[in-house]
């Protein structure tokens, strides 16, 4: 019998964050994967600078660069292709020191994940392998998996179990937790298509407000391109996995290109759900990804929430089993993560709504009201600003009730005095970003428990957040997260004996 701290029950873009997250703690853990190798076809393909931010922390910067790339943010177009409206995004280094959205091939990136992954000695992924039970008991949680190739039975141990299998989760099934529908469902057809002709389009995401056909299109990578569109109800995708049934719907983008240089790589129906697992926690157990969340794709949100989850849990679970957290600190991970994911599902079924509903009336709406639309300062930050919203209050986000503060929002990630970003000397570990010089004492009490100390000059980025935010100084979690600001440094050390001993 296997016996691990943890578990880690599925090997996608989730599973591997998860997985490369605690080795960077020295965490050893198995990933269990059904499949053998990286499943071929894309499924995800965009994602923001806070999740960029991500795969930078895991050693990716360089490597996810090479394979993605910025797009300009999003147009709303009507059928005849006129312009209704358009919300830029910058495409170069923004807040997060990544441009404000990227595009990607999904196999690619859990490739390079993978690759990433044999770096950490404390990490084993076994492919082939199915988990058919979960049972927890006192000591921990037992396995019961399948190899499938050969249909051999084997059980493993663990201390703490996170599911991240998917929106058919086991995971999920195993510990009762069930899907809240937020009411949303509609089914669309997503193509990926390839050809080495230029589409000479612009450079973002175009949004087709149509009311017989409401659709999305994007540029993926050199050669890639995806459409998604929504089906009648007496259509399936089955109706255009030939190219030349497919022509006719994206021949607004492809013009005259002809239906022989186009390739489709995939024509697949997806039911687009909004919905959130009413627990995410049983004990040892924890839920992450879509099986968590499922959200419509129609701000790019999707995968990326999955990594955010893992982001938050990740430094969590490694200080417990460390013994440098108390136990009870995991409690904060629904607290934190559902309100966030909630938040975001909901924008993102009320844009796919205001996009697609109304029939004839709701697109004469549209063609009056988008061309209006970035005059709207709310609406205009929205659509083209990438920032996500505050975690909620917790025991490791002291919130302010009654005003918006600092507490519960990312760090940004600036260039400090010796030219490196915030991440790159945090680097996982608590810090206390402060504009003030503090005493030799205070100091030595601070890098006595293990935080850096960052302090920053009138001008610097980080200078100014803090002046924006009405403080002086702001304790920032492993994740990025400032956990509590204030106008003291001696207010924001109370918290250092509980939780800043990860090394």
């Amino acid at each position: 019998m296997t016996a691990v701290p943890v578990v880690i029950i599925g090997a996608g873009p989730t599973g591997l964050t998860a997985a490369t997250l605690l080795a960077q703690y020295g965490v050893e853990c198995l990933i269990l994967e059904r499949w053998e190798s990286v499943y071929p076809l894309p499924r995800a393909v965009a994602l923001d600078d806070e999740v960029h931010r991500i795969l930078a922390r895991l050693g990716l910067r360089d490597e996810f660069a090479a394979i993605s790339r910025p797009h300009r943010g999003l147009r709303l177009v009507d059928r005849t292709m006129r312009v209704l409206a358009e919300f830029s995004r910058d495409v170069g280094p923004g807040r997060h020191g990544y441009p404000q959205g990227s595009m990607f091939d999904q196999p690619e990136l859990e490739a390079i994940l993978r690759r990433n992954l044999t770096k950490h000695g404390s990490v084993t992924l076994r492919g082939g392998t199915e988990v058919t039970a979960l049972a927890q008991d006192a000591d921990g949680v037992r396995l019961d998996v399948t190899d499938t190739a050969t249909g051999a039975h084997d059980v493993i141990r663990a201390a703490y179990v996170l599911g991240c299998d998917g929106a058919n989760s086991l995971t999920r099934t195993s510990i009762g937790a069930r899907m809240q529908d937020l009411g949303f469902a509609q089914r669309w057809l997503v193509v990926d298509v390839v050809t080495e002709t230029d589409l000479d389009q612009w450079e973002g995401v175009h949004q087709l407000c149509d009311p017989v056909r409401a659709g999305t299109y994007m540029r993926v990578g050199a050669t890639r391109y995806r459409w998604e569109f929504r089906l009648a109800p007496d259509e399936s995708a089955d109706d255009y996995r030939d190219i030349t049934r497919l022509h006719p719907v994206i021949s607004p983008w492809t013009g005259t290109i002809p239906a022989t240089e186009l390739e489709i790589v995939r024509a697949a129906e997806y039911t687009f759900r909004a919905q959130v697992a009413d627990r995410w926690r049983d004990r040892r157990v924890f839920l992450l990804g879509d099986a968590a969340h499922l959200t419509p794709p129609f701000i790019g949100q999707g995968m990326g929430a999955g990594l955010r989850d893992a982001m938050n849990i990740a430094w969590k679970l490694a200080g417990v089993l460390h013994g440098a957290l108390p136990e009870n600190v995991l409690d904060t991970y629904q607290i934190e993560r559902r309100h966030h994911a909630r938040s975001m599902i909901r924008l993102a079924k009320v844009i796919g709504t205001a996009m697609t509903a109304g029939g004839r009336v709701g697109d004469l709406v549209r063609r009056a009201v988008a061309p209006r639309l970035h005059l709207v300062p709310r609406l205009r930050d929205l659509a083209a600003d990438s920032e996500t919203p505050a975690l909620h209050r917790s025991a490791l986000v002291v919130r302010p009730r009654l005003r918006r503060g600092l507490a519960g929002r990312l760090c940004p990630n600036a260039i400090l005095d010796d030219e490196r970003r915030f991440d790159d000397v945090a680097a996982g570990r608590f810090a206390i970003v402060t504009s003030t010089t503090p005493p030799a004492r205070q100091r030595a009490e601070v890098e006595g428990q293990g935080a850096v100390l960052i302090t920053v000059r009138p001008g610097d980025e980080l200078h100014r957040w803090l002046t924006r935010g009405r403080v002086n100084v702001a304790l920032v979690r492993p994740d990025g997260t400032v956990l509590d600001a204030g106008p003291r440094l001696s207010m924001l050390c109370t918290h250092l004996p509980v939780v800043t001993r990860m090394s």
